[in-house]
């Protein structure tokens, strides 16, 4: 379990400031901490026990975390792109797409954007298909990632042989990698929630 990092108490109280607060512990790294959160998640409440998959989603929240990665995709006019929907001409060889190479990389990201979002964000989906100038707004997020991750386990021939396998599992695991990405933002609310008591009564 997270314990604050090591640093002195605040006037003997026993309590630390704001500032020094931290989720992971002195010798742990950031993706130590998300991949055990996970893993702990997965085993016990969704029942999937895959070390590939949850190192996977370990390292999706890691990449996710800075902005220019999520929103790495770029249309043919070089703009980047928000919508799965536009992603999805992006991804189409007979529309947008260089190349099926370049069909697999967008497709990949399509997974991983509506797997990170459906499992963190879910509420922005509604707000997104409120929006009805968005081409997101009648789109299936759950059909759409794991019809990607599908289509990305079909690249199964040299460089991505020996990736192909993952990308089937996390198609076929998609609902439940979802649900237990749901109980992980559960214990990252709670932790806040934790810290900011903490705060309260250091500064009561």
């Amino acid at each position: 379990m997270w314990r604050p990092m090591a640093s002195e108490p605040l006037n003997g109280t026993g309590l630390r400031r704001p500032e020094q607060e931290t989720f992971l512990s002195a010798d742990e790294t950031l993706k130590e901490f998300f991949a055990g959160l996970i893993q702990r998640n997965f085993e016990e409440f969704v029942h999937l026990s895959d070390h590939e998959v949850t190192d996977y989603l370990a390292g999706l929240l890691i990449r996710f975390s800075r902005t220019e990665e999520l929103y790495r995709i770029r249309d043919a006019r070089g703009k980047t792109l928000e919508d799965v929907g536009a992603m999805l001409i992006a991804s189409n060889p007979l529309l947008e797409a260089p190349s099926f190479d370049a069909e697999r990389e967008v497709r990949r990201h399509i997974g991983d954007f509506t797997l990170f979002f459906a499992g963190l964000f879910p509420e922005a989906l509604n707000q997104w298909r409120l929006r009805r100038q968005r081409l997101d707004a009648l789109l299936d997020y759950i059909r759409t990632g794991k019809e990607s991750y599908w289509i990305v386990s079909e690249f199964n021939q040299f460089e991505y042989k020996a990736t192909a396998p993952l990308f089937k599992k996390m198609s076929e695991e998609f609902e439940r990698c979802v649900f237990g990405l749901n109980l992980v933002k559960r214990d990252f609310e709670r932790m806040q929630q934790e810290s900011y008591l903490r705060a309260r009564t250091l500064l009561a």
